[in-house]
């Protein structure tokens, strides 16, 4: 990783720790153990970890609610100790939390917001904003009227009002449904369109894999993986074979070391490794157990089969 071309990166952090000083007699803890991450500008980035893997407090870190322990952070060229102010400004963050004053309307918290940030009222783009996340008939009902996925879309909203050059999401579609999760996206992809480096925390591991160039994993603190995603996949040497014997199998055959699972519809579900066996290898067994086959089909690892196999089967 090359930490001194910061002009291509919208986030660039070298060897950040963060330790939380323990109370009573809890011990300390250290949430973040030397994190290595580059964002590349204009790109969708993936950000993803079991629950208390550290994710939440590297996003703190970046937005300046947390004060980390050792390394360097950069954001959007500004370093976050020396330009803080400039660095918060480059960064638009919707928290998991949902939390906004439910007695103002939307329109009025977007407005509120942008005044927080100094944008002058004749380059405000509230309305634009709310009608583009779908939101448009709804800019002046109170807060509390809104459902739960419409508070969602009014926080990304609320982080787009100063148009930063990063858009942070920290579970953007947790509890909400289909028809807005796809709005919400939409939207994204447009703003990504424009310009916008998109960061992404989610456990809906199928957008990650769909949205996401590149992805980083983080377990108990540490970065273990950081690649391109379709690169970060294929690195898990696993795949199954499904298998249609022409004939029921009523008895479990013996295929020697091939691990399988006889499906109830009849078929055999083989794993193997592909560097290590060949599908021809794999027939000849069946054939050698007396299985003729009519049908076969392989199916590839995705990036939950890469997450588990990184976090809790490494554990």
């Amino acid at each position: 990783m090359d930490f001194n071309t910061n002009a291509e990166y919208a986030i660039a952090a070298r060897g950040v720790r963060k330790t939380y000083g323990g109370s009573g007699m809890a011990p300390e803890k250290e949430a973040l153990k030397g994190v290595d991450i580059l964002v590349k500008r204009g790109s969708i980035f993936g950000l993803l970890g079991p629950n208390g893997a550290g994710k939440s407090t590297f996003i703190n870190i970046l937005a300046g609610l947390v004060n980390k322990t050792a390394g360097e952070v950069s954001v959007w060229g500004f370093d976050i100790d020396r330009n803080p102010r400039q660095a918060r400004a480059s960064l638009g963050v919707v928290p998991q939390e949902i939390n906004m004053d439910v007695f103002f309307t939307p329109l009025e918290a977007l407005e509120i917001q942008a005044g927080l940030y100094g944008v002058p009222k004749n380059k405000r783009r509230s309305m634009e904003i709310l009608n583009a996340l779908g939101l448009g008939d709804k800019a002046n009902a109170y807060v509390r009227m809104l459902s739960g996925g419409m508070k969602r879309r009014l926080l990304v909203a609320k982080a787009m009002v100063h148009s930063p050059p990063i858009l942070i999401l920290d579970e953007p579609t947790a509890g909400v449904d289909i028809e807005l999760r796809k709005q919400l996206w939409e939207y994204v992809l447009k703003l990504h369109e424009m310009g916008v480096t998109i960061v992404l925390t989610t456990h809906y591991l199928e957008e990650a894999q769909e949205l996401c160039e590149e992805i980083a994993i983080i377990h108990n603190g540490n970065v273990v993986a950081c690649e391109p995603t379709e690169k970060l996949i294929s690195s898990l040497d696993r795949k199954t074979l499904m298998v249609t014997p022409s004939e029921a199998v009523d008895i479990k055959p013996d295929l020697g070391p091939l691990e399988f699972e006889m499906k109830s519809d009849g078929s055999l579900a083989i794993a193997y490794q592909p560097s290590k066996t060949q599908v021809a290898d794999i027939l000849e067994r069946l054939s050698g157990a007396g299985i003729a086959v009519k049908d076969l089909s392989t199916v590839e690892a995705d990036l939950e089969d890469v997450f588990l196999e990184l976090t809790y089967r490494a554990e």
